[in-house]
């Protein structure tokens, strides 16, 4: 299929994460190859339904693959959810002549881009999302690098904590979805990893807790997503009113928005180009309405409408590997 496509517009949505910069690096230089020129969206769906638009050129994303958040900025605050904003993003797209959206970011961007691809608008989606919360690729945008300052903290934690004996409970990012919790809990040798998809009872984790201490532990970590039940607050001060049955004094740190920024790693740098490029050759070829992907090692192109119906699931075999390395 020969393309139509003339002007693009890259765009940003949702929460911002490390790599997003070399997504719109990668969009931007792949849609110049190909002859097209390019808009960024400013701040995400918000700017695109106030028509706040910055031409961007090969020159305006260099030096920017090693920075965190994103060039173009981001919101939370709006959505396409009903039609009169779809309307509206349509005649904002319309007046600056754009044929075709590339979209980076995750359930805010991806389900925008159905909204605009079930009206007729060329979308392709780059998944870039710390939780790795998008159903269809292995794994997200700025994922190595939440993984990878996670651990880094705790590593840091776990040497106070064992010079005075303590349990730390560690929240993490993860709404919707463990997958963070549960790498980090991994790497960074956690003894107890609590998901929104499994989480053992209060009473179960303080029972590790004190296992623990008895098996000659200097220290226990909890790490807990975001959207565990019971979540980290209620787990650390049940710990804390526990303290002579389980052996070790409670203290909770909360990463928050520290997971999201500093410099990417080199494997969210590699991915972000390369699910970047992959997403301007689909519309390039004609594609509609699709992600960008990771799969087993390759790219895929998954139809957005199945991306944001379905929910990712966590590999059985990784929560083994928790249980068993936290021994």
């Amino acid at each position: 299929m020969v393309s139509t496509i003339r002007r693009v517009a890259v765009l940003t949505g949702g929460t911002d994460g490390p790599g997003m910069n070399a997504a719109i690096r990668a969009a931007v230089r792949s849609s110049l190859e190909v002859g097209w020129s390019v808009l960024g969206v400013r701040h995400g769906f918000s700017g695109l339904l106030r028509g706040d638009y910055v031409p961007l050129d090969s020159r305006s994303v260099s030096h920017r693959i090693d920075k965190g958040g994103t060039l173009l900025g981001t919101s939370q605050q709006e959505s396409l959810a009903t039609a009169a904003k779809v309307r509206q993003a349509l005649r904002s797209l319309n007046e600056e002549r754009v044929d075709a959206l590339v979209s980076i970011g995750g359930d805010v961007s991806a389900r925008g881009g159905v909204a605009l691809g079930d009206a007729g608008f060329p979308v392709t989606l780059i998944p870039a999302t710390i939780e790795n919360d998008l159903w269809g690729t292995d794994q997200a945008v700025g994922v190595d690098t939440a993984i990878n300052t996670a651990m880094d903290v705790i590593d840091r934690i776990k040497d106070t904590a064992s010079s005075q004996q303590q349990a730390f409970v560690v929240e993490t990012a993860g709404a919707r979805s463990g997958y963070l919790a549960l790498m980090v809990a991994i790497v960074a040798g956690a003894e107890i990893a609590c998901l929104p998809e499994s989480s053992p009872s209060l009473e179960d984790i303080a029972r590790e807790v004190s296992s623990a201490y008895v098996r000659g532990k200097e220290h226990c970590i909890v790490v807990v997503a975001e959207g565990a039940h019971p979540d980290a607050r209620a787990i650390q001060q049940y710990l804390v009113e526990r303290s002579q049955e389980t052996g070790f004094e409670a203290h909770l740190t909360m990463l928050g928005h520290i997971q999201r920024g500093g410099s990417p790693t080199a494997k969210d740098r590699y991915l972000a180009t390369l699910l970047g490029t992959r997403a301007v050759q689909a519309l390039a070829e004609g594609e509609r309405g699709v992600m960008a992907g990771l799969v087993s090692g390759g790219v895929a192109l998954i139809p957005l409408r199945d991306v944001v119906s379905r929910r990712p699931e966590i590999d059985p075999m990784y929560v083994e590997l928790a249980d068993t390395l936290a021994r």
